[in-house]
């Protein structure tokens, strides 16, 4: 279905003044070429100035019956006749014929002009382009400048080539060395002339590739960044070319492809006899190579690692329909197209197209398709009368008919915004979907319309009146519609009459222009019908066309082109402008419709930047108006509120949010109280809501905190701890998990996000602060807050280094996760030897969980060892170091601190005391240093000697008691014979001795300074425990 705007998008037009008739038409850049009468003159007008003067003119080498402009280059490629032989050539530097006596250098394709000639660029030169085949058709690339010829059984692409005096140095020194002495001066004096010339270049070709083809005849061809498109009668084959650096074999044309060629010459034939109609067929993708049309690729370019290599893209057929009048050249195929777009965030120099697109028509429909990405048909355009010619441009398809000039919308720009930005179609961002309906704007009426280009917004039209009598034209049509042969007849003459012909220059108005007639035109939808469909689509086609401008708009920035309709940036600022107000008008169609696409709404209002308090006047319904709130507006209320914003509602609108919601959606009601941009909200009413809630819904744990959030707020303390009451601290914590915004603003789980904690986490410090170390505990572990975030609120309540430190005793006995436990655990390890080290007014927290309570509650914290409490003199420590010196004991007792880690931390402290000294031997056993930990113990304190071994030395230690301990007891009792202390121990390292050894090792173990009668019960022991056993 095509949709009919009565928007007109044409502002004015202009007549070209050229003094003979017109035949061929086309136009490139800022440039109008026309081929006149006899085909064998150019004339070149300048598009951009008013009245279209005219740049220059000069005379080409035959009678031209094809011509094609390329921007990347700026040269003009023809196909001649001239003595019944056709030729292709190309025409450079044409733009220096605006001299009157400029000269004209005329090559083969690859050899370059020598002389001052060919580096003073003042002239124009012409490279004949030798083909094998008479060519057909022809097509320039719009991104990189090649030309792409169409032969009647062969594509041959030509590579566009720069070549600079630079470039060329080396080849020029080669030739030098067979030049006479004559040529070398002259040489010598041409290098110093072109000195000033060093960055002009002379355009050339490289013959880079050959597709051997049959079973169609190529009637246009078309070429865009590696795409190639072949169209014949009533098919149209599309192609990708890509260049490799992989070796592969030169391909033969394959049995196939030849078995091809001979089917078609015996199909030609059969056609001399019978009217064969093909079969409709479309394949797209990977399914295009199931076509009847081989393809062989010949590689012909003089880089010898370079291949291309070949991949069907997009295949159509189509079945002629006949209709009384219409011959059978009038239905075939014609507009072959292939149009590139750039996104935003590309460079239009340096990327591949992030779009590409693919155009043909029939003269009753037209066809576009999308090529990137996986082939797809995004629109098929009904024609409502026979359609001569079709050109497509970034914002409109203009067709032509004998009669009229007529535009249609396309949907190139929702393709291209889809590419670009991957939040589009969430809940982010919107864009109207590919597949949207297109419509037709106002047609103009010409007459005798005979051929359309266009070029930004200038669209050329020559028209020429039919000068055949009303016989002539009906004996002509009778014998055009007996033939029974598909190949298009060759082009008429142009009259000698040189009557009734105008070449007109239409200029499009701006997009901006445009888009506000478009939304002039919708107000009349919106008074009959404002939740029509019409009204959407309209609106939808204005918000195709401003992307589609914005589109251009960076792509001539980046280029650095400039048109009169697209060139300062105030133009863009009006752009974007005109986009928010669109994106508004759709946000405010879509709250208003369905429930099949109220989800629209929300993204739409986003992009607008409207305030949730626009947003609301907005949608406010009339007074006396039987219509309430549409669903798209509740959804957006609902899912913009349940999300983080940086706006605060005003009490007025705040309160009629509540009332809204309650209405239509209480179950959310919870959730929007604790949204943070409700603060301003009464909550005295709210309270009132909330406890009528209660009534119809029943309690919930959720509903009860958010009632009490209320009463804190209105200073009924006896009333917000009634209600705290009413559930156990673990529910409690369950509801914060559902809820987690009644503790905290922000966050939303995204580690850099901003977190501040509401007045109610400030009431839990102060009051509940366990329920509120829980709470923080479970948001994390359900991923609702991160442990940064966790720490930042802690900051903000003023709990730093109190409650963040219970909060992370309580997030090592939750955690599983390896790296957070070990962040933990590095992190008490430093709070506990800053509180040892401390003054002791900033260590009068008392914790939530004692060391004790750590220890029998969480596997990190190890069971402290025996030996220990005769390091630790109690009566000498207040509670609080006390605290923290068993709970760092602990850790380093249990199995999961890393003594590596924390070692540097202890460095701080000195091993005066016994209690620094106690965690240093703590480090050194961790690591296995018990020699040196035995000699520590028994300098500093050898009373815990004892039950240091009875602890350390088991297993595969034990043998430390009679090879370390044993002599260094032996060797300190010697010297200090009246230590009881070091007697005592002496005897226990003994007994355990006698246990473990045999009577032989013991008797090794005796020191030999005649003190052999001290040993000798303990040896005797030895040999009565080895009897027994």
């Amino acid at each position: 279905m095509v949709h009919v705007y009565n928007c007109h998008p044409f502002a004015s037009q202009q007549i070209v003044q050229v003094e003979q008739e017109p035949g061929l038409v086309c136009c490139g850049g800022t440039t109008l070429f026309v081929v006149t009468t006899g085909g064998c003159k150019v004339e070149a007008y300048n598009l951009e100035k008013e009245g279209c003067p005219l740049i220059c003119r000069f005379a080409t080498m035959g009678t031209v019956r094809r011509i094609q402009h390329s921007t990347i280059g700026d040269y003009l490629v023809t196909i001649e006749e001239k003595n019944s032989a056709t030729y292709l050539r190309v025409y450079t530097n044409w733009r220096y014929q605006a001299e009157e006596k400029a000269r004209v250098g005329v090559r083969l394709l690859g050899h370059l002009l020598r002389g001052a000639s060919a580096w003073g660029g003042v002239q124009m030169e012409i490279i004949e382009i030798p083909l094998s085949e008479h060519p057909v058709a022809l097509a320039s690339c719009p991104v990189k400048g090649d030309l792409l010829v169409g032969c009647e059984k062969t594509l041959v692409l030509f590579a566009l080539k720069r070549h600079t005096q630079q470039n060329l140095k080396e080849n020029q020194q080669n030739l030098q060395s067979s030049w006479s002495n004559t040529e070398q001066s002259c040489s010598q004096n041409r290098g110093q002339n072109s000195a000033a010339n060093q960055d002009l270049s002379v355009l050339d070709f490289e013959r880079s590739v050959i597709l051997h083809f049959s079973k169609i005849f190529p009637k246009q061809v078309a070429l865009c960044g590696g795409y190639v498109a072949i169209q014949g009668d009533l098919e149209v084959l599309v192609l990708k070319l890509r260049a490799t650096t992989e070796t592969t074999a030169t391909e033969e044309p394959s049995d196939s492809f030849k078995s091809g060629t001979m089917c078609s010459a015996d199909h030609q034939e059969d056609q001399v006899d019978f009217l064969l109609i093909p079969k409709h067929q479309e394949l797209l993708g990977d399914r295009a190579k199931e076509c009847d049309i081989p393809i062989n690729i010949e590689q012909t370019g003089m880089e010898e690692s370079r291949h291309y290599t070949l991949s069907y893209v997009l295949f159509r057929r189509f079945t002629p329909e006949f209709f009384q009048g219409c011959s059978v050249e009038e239905m075939l195929l014609h507009s072959l197209q292939i149009y590139p777009m750039f996104t935003c965030n590309q460079s239009v120099s340096v990327d591949e197209p992030a779009c590409m697109f693919c155009f043909f028509s029939l003269p009753t429909a037209g066809y576009l398709y999308s090529l990137r990405g996986g082939v797809e048909l995004l629109s098929a355009y009904q024609y409502p009368e026979k359609v001569l010619q079709a050109v497509l441009t970034d914002h409109l398809l203009h067709v032509i008919t004998k009669n009229a000039l007529q535009s249609f919308t396309v949907r190139c720009s929702a393709v291209a915004a889809r590419v670009e930005d991957p939040y589009i179609d969430t809940t982010m961002k919107a864009c109207p979907p590919c597949s949207l309906e297109v419509c037709a704007l106002r047609m103009q009426l010409f007459i005798g319309l005979q051929s359309v280009c266009a070029y930004g917004c200038h669209v050329i039209l020559l028209s020429t009146a039919d000068t055949e009598t009303p016989e002539e034209t009906e004996r002509h049509t009778q014998r055009r519609g007996l033939s029974r042969r598909w190949a298009i007849s060759s082009p008429k003459e142009t009259s000698t009459v040189g009557h009734g012909w105008n070449l007109y220059v239409v200029n499009t108005v701006p997009p901006l222009t445009l888009y506000q007639e478009m939304v002039e035109y919708s107000q009349r939808y919106a008074e009959n019908n404002p939740q029509g469909l019409g009204l959407r689509h309209l609106l939808s086609e204005a918000h195709l066309l401003l992307r589609s401008a914005l589109l251009e708009s960076s792509e001539r920035q980046q280029s650095g082109k400039c048109d009169r309709n697209m060139a300062a940036p105030t133009h863009r600022e009006e752009l974007e402008e005109a986009f928010r107000q669109n994106c508004a008008q759709l946000g405010d169609s879509f709250s208003r419709g369905s429930q099949k696409d109220c989800h629209l709404a929300l993204p739409y209002y986003r992009m607008s930047g409207l305030s949730v308090t626009e947003v609301i006047s907005r949608n406010r319904p009339l007074q006396g108006s039987p219509h309430s709130y549409g669903p798209g507006f509740l959804f957006y209320l609902k899912h913009y509120l349940l999300e983080e914003m940086d706006q605060n509602l005003s009490q007025e609108d705040a309160d009629d949010v509540i009332r809204i919601l309650s209405k239509s959606e209480p179950s959310i009601l919870v959730s929007v109280c604790a949204s943070p941009c409700m603060v301003n909200l009464d909550p005295a009413a709210t309270l009132q809501t909330l406890r009528r809630l209660e009534d119809t819904m029943g309690v919930s744990v959720p509903l009860t905190i958010s009632m009490a959030a209320m009463a804190l707020r209105l200073g009924a303390v006896a009333q917000y701890t009634e209600l705290m009451e009413r559930h156990a601290e673990m529910l409690l914590v369950y509801g914060f998990i559902e809820e987690p915004r009644l503790l905290l603003h922000g966050g939303g789980g995204a580690k850099h996000n901003q977190v501040c904690p509401t007045a109610l986490a400030r009431q839990l410090a102060d009051s509940q602060p366990g329920l509120l170390v829980a709470a923080m505990v479970a948001l994390y572990e359900n991923s609702k807050v991160q442990l940064e975030q966790a720490d930042q609120v802690f900051k903000e309540l003023g709990y730093e280094n109190t409650l963040q430190v219970d909060f992370w005793e309580a997030m090592l006995m939750a955690s599983s996760q390896d790296p957070v436990i070990q962040e933990l655990l590095f992190r008490l390890a430093s709070v506990y030897i800053d509180r040892l080290t401390a003054n002791e007014s900033l260590t009068k927290h008392k914790s939530l969980k004692s060391a004790d309570d750590l220890i029998n509650s969480c596997s990190h914290y190890g069971a402290l060892y025996p030996w220990l409490s005769v390091l630790d003199p109690a009566q000498t420590f207040s509670y609080h170091h006390r605290e923290a010196l068993h709970k760092l004991q602990s850790l380093l007792c249990g199995p999961s601190l890393s003594v590596g880690t924390v070692a540097p931390l202890l460095e701080s402290l000195s091993e005066e005391t016994l209690w620094a000294f106690s965690l240093h031997l703590l480090c050194d056993t961790r690591r296995g240093h018990y020699n040196s930990s035995i000699e520590q113990l028994l300098d500093r304190c050898p009373q815990a000697i004892i039950a240091y071994a009875n602890h350390q030395l088991q297993d595969k230690h034990m043998s430390l008691w009679w090879k370390k301990l044993l002599p260094e007891l032996c060797e300190r009792t010697r010297a200090a014979a009246d230590n009881s202390i070091l007697l005592g121990a002496l005897k226990e390292t003994l007994v355990v001795v006698a246990m473990e050894t045999s009577p032989a090792e013991f008797l090794e173990l005796i020191p030999d300074d005649g003190t052999a009668s001290y040993f000798l019960p303990h040896l005797l022991t030895c040999s009565q425990r080895h009897l027994l056993t």
